[in-house]
């Protein structure tokens, strides 16, 4: 997750390719008709979702006569590649991707139109909403959900009943995550160890998922419908900046998150000297096994919950020459055998909400918690997402570290910089 949020995105690149092969729009769904047998179907996926891309494509090649053929492309490198695929109109039956980026590939006519299909599924009002809109262009489907990443906040219990809190009761909104925070580093941070909380002050991305849920919970949202406006420089935003201000101003942070650039924030928890901080979801299973944690959703500063929902989403290409194998792989992919026997079963959290409390996840209510949380959180939408809010050129990121570190009177200006790039 941490290699996502901080990716650079190469949209340009992507419009530049598309645009000398005539990209623009959805073309005409390819003529291949039913395949006669047995096919194996290409499929590519970037390395950040390998293990999950992989657990699915092995269960599946197990129990069907057409097969999958995965090739895994380092993130980095992804976009790119997928932009000289399309180019040379060679792009693989399937291809998954950042869930941020599929608007930029629907827009331009890389996936096959899915709508028909999609309605037929018995459990379509069921799929993941956030990654369904995204992948939603001119009221026509093109994707379904591939993977999914949420934001949620962890507290260290140990560390919570150290310092005279509660360990069963964590934050239920912004205000009492500062104050518990607070309550950490004042009792437990005098030598220096610990810290009350973390995150990554150098991160354009991580400021996104981390920051951002806590304005969706609060009802606001941090652009127009369209993704062409910036609404970052009105309240609740500036409200969530100026908390996570005055955490830093008065010690509460760890001293590396104003350079921290993003590869290394989420490693500070599970080191067991953080009070309370914005998490992955996905790291839960990764934590210390003797390491007692809590889990809540990230709220706004007065309450709510939100989430900013992550992941791939996954499609058929507009070139594919066997696009009823690749729905039949594709949609195995969000049955209920996929869903809960692979995804669900490995502690990834299931593409359909009706499928957030099952047999694996009743084990550990924290889970449950997180499944949960797929329905009630965003992602947003903006084809000019990646320059503006990732590059770590981009205005998004000059914006943040002025609130929180700099000058406020910036933003004003630094707002329109943000409105310039979306709207290029």
């Amino acid at each position: 997750m941490s290699r996502k949020l901080i990716a650079v995105a190469t949209a340009g690149v992507l419009a530049a390719v598309l645009a000398a092969c005539g990209g623009g729009s959805p073309g005409p769904a390819p003529q291949g008709g039913q395949d006669a047998g047995p096919v194996t179907i290409t499929m590519w996926t970037r390395a950040a979702t390998q293990a999950q891309s992989q657990r699915l494509v092995d269960a599946y090649n197990k129990s069907h006569k057409n097969q999958v053929k995965l090739t895994v492309i380092p993130t980095d490198n992804y976009q790119p590649r997928i932009a000289a695929a399309a180019g040379a109109k060679q792009l693989p039956d399937v291809f998954a991707a950042d869930v941020i980026f599929v608007p930029n590939y629907t827009s331009q006519g890389l996936f096959l139109d899915i709508t028909d299909r999609v309605a037929k599924l018995p459990f379509k009002d069921s799929l993941a909403p956030s990654h369904m809109k995204l992948g939603t262009y001119d009221g026509r489907m093109y994707t379904l959900p591939h993977t999914l990443d949420l934001s949620v906040w962890f507290w260290n219990k140990d560390l919570y009943a150290k310092a005279g809190l509660d360990p069963e009761k964590g934050p239920t909104t912004l205000k009492e995550f500062a104050e518990q925070a607070t309550t950490v580093q004042e009792k437990l941070g005098k030598d220096g160890k610990i810290h009350g909380t973390f995150f990554g002050g150098n991160c354009g991305g991580c400021y996104v998922f981390t920051f951002w849920p806590s304005v969706w919970a609060a009802g606001g949202q941090v652009m127009n419908e369209d993704g062409t406006q910036s609404l970052v420089n009105q309240s609740p935003m500036t409200d969530v900046f100026q908390t996570y201000r005055t955490l830093y101003d008065n010690g509460v942070t760890g001293p590396t998150t104003k350079e921290e650039q993003g590869p290394t924030w989420t490693g500070f928890f599970p080191k067991g000297t953080i009070g309370v901080m914005p998490m992955p979801s996905t790291t839960l299973g990764l934590m210390p096994k003797d390491m007692k944690i809590g889990v809540a959703p990230i709220a706004g500063p007065d309450g709510g919950e939100s989430t900013f929902v992550g992941g791939d989403s996954v499609g058929i290409s507009a070139t594919s020459q066997h696009p009823d194998a690749a729905w039949d792989f594709l949609s195995w992919t969000v049955s209920d055998e996929a869903q809960v026997e692979v995804m669900a079963k490995n502690k990834d959290v299931p593409a359909r909400t009706d499928l957030a409390n099952n047999k694996y996840s009743a084990a550990d209510p924290r889970v449950v918690l997180i499944n949960s949380l797929v329905a009630k959180g965003q992602t947003p939408y903006a084809l000019k997402f990646g320059q503006t809010f990732n590059d770590p050129q981009g205005p998004w990121l000059r914006f943040a570290r002025e609130a929180v570190f700099g000058d406020p009177s910036k933003l004003a200006s630094l707002n329109g910089a943000i409105d310039s790039s979306l709207q290029q």
